[in-house]
């Protein structure tokens, strides 16, 4: 499950809870070590978190019998610091990167810049992962004299074999998506599809279920829906 819970996670994370999934990838969510909220504390007892501050930051969730390793790759592209993301090696297996994407002061490289600056120094390591999170783009905001677009990025994670699993199962193209992630205010008029999770060919081909969470039950939450992926 990939979900932006929009702030106080430690009273949603029930909610969340019914999903039963293995991995959670929670931005906006508090840091677990800095809470003084005991089920929160508890439930979050196999996790890894980054953040600029205790409130508000980007978390992996597991199960308890499920390794998570960080790993140290580079937030670095000439001098400049991105953000949020997340590696990790979960049970030895494969590498899955976490994506809360931000303005983070950038004039020009905000939002999916970042993550288009992150697969710059870190696509070596990228093949086979599985990325999952908040991109906070849309190819409709593409700009014809920009490098760096959703659609460049969507087509840099392709030349090395990883896809959108949403697209991939429904057909649909970017930027055409029937079903939204984000409603802008939690106004029902304004709606995007900006949520995702990229996989590998063998994610792709093993995912059984895709689902996204119904406005109905999950706008009182957030104005983001969550994303269900179910990998066999």
């Amino acid at each position: 499950v990939t979900w932006n819970c929009n702030g106080a996670f430690r009273k949603k994370f029930v909610s969340i809870s019914d999903f039963n999934a293995d991995l959670y990838i929670i931005q906006e969510c508090e840091n677990p070590a800095e809470s003084g909220h005991k089920d929160y504390i508890k439930w979050a007892n196999n996790y890894l978190w980054i953040g600029d501050t205790k409130n508000k930051g980007l978390g992996i969730f597991a199960r308890p019998e499920i390794n998570l390793e960080k790993l140290d790759w580079t937030n670095e592209f000439i001098n400049h610091f991105v953000k949020h993301f997340l590696p990790c090696k979960i049970n030895h297996d494969f590498d899955l990167l976490a994506v809360w994407t931000h303005r983070n002061n950038s004039p020009n490289f905000g939002y999916i810049g970042q993550l288009w600056k992150y697969i710059q120094v870190n696509k070596g390591k990228l093949n086979g992962s599985l990325i999952a999170g908040d991109f906070n783009s849309n190819t409709i905001w593409d700009e014809w004299d920009r490098w760096w677009n959703h659609s460049d990025v969507v087509n840099e994670l392709k030349e090395i074999g990883i896809e959108s699993i949403y697209h991939k199962l429904t057909g649909e193209l970017q930027g055409k998506e029937s079903i939204p992630t984000f409603y802008f205010q939690r106004n029902l008029s304004k709606t995007y599809h900006i949520d995702y999770v990229f996989g590998a060919k063998r994610f792709i081909e093993r995912t059984s279920k895709f689902e996204i969470g119904h406005v109905d039950k999950w706008l009182k939450l957030s104005d983001h829906m969550p994303l269900f992926c179910e990998i066999e």
